[in-house]
């Protein structure tokens, strides 16, 4: 229960933080703001906030179904994990990157998705 509590305490405050940040990126940032790759990082900037707010809800659910029924539902890992993973691709560098960790990270992806797929699809339908 207290972990819960600290956790929305945390998804709270990263809520109240990204508004602020939004706020103040609006009033200092929109004008300066003149090219795509320019409007791009602001987007991923946006969006890893929204995402990281995201996981932190999902690692709630996982806490609220473990205190009910004292089980980890691997599905709900695997979710976090696809999120955690889709923040980090949506900051990388691609055009600055090797092949070979472009290809690590999609191999990363890959397995997730499968993972999920099949815990989802091939799992009995005992769900809560």
């Amino acid at each position: 229960m207290a972990a819960q509590i600290l956790l929305m305490a945390v998804i709270l405050a990263m809520v109240v933080q990204l508004w602020l940040m939004f706020g103040s990126a609006i009033a200092s940032q929109l004008s300066s703001i003149d090219s795509v790759p320019e409007l791009m990082k602001s987007v991923q900037t946006a969006f890893s906030g929204v995402l990281l707010i995201i996981l932190g809800l999902e690692l709630m659910e996982t806490l609220r179904v473990y205190f009910k029924s004292h089980r980890i539902r691997l599905e709900t890992i695997l979710a976090v994990a696809i999120i955690a993973v889709g923040r980090h691709v949506i900051n990388l560098d691609v055009e600055h990157m090797a092949g070979s960790s472009l290809f690590g990270i999609a191999a990363i992806v890959l397995a997730l998705a499968g993972g999920f797929v099949l815990v989802r699809y091939k799992a009995p339908l005992s769900r809560d």
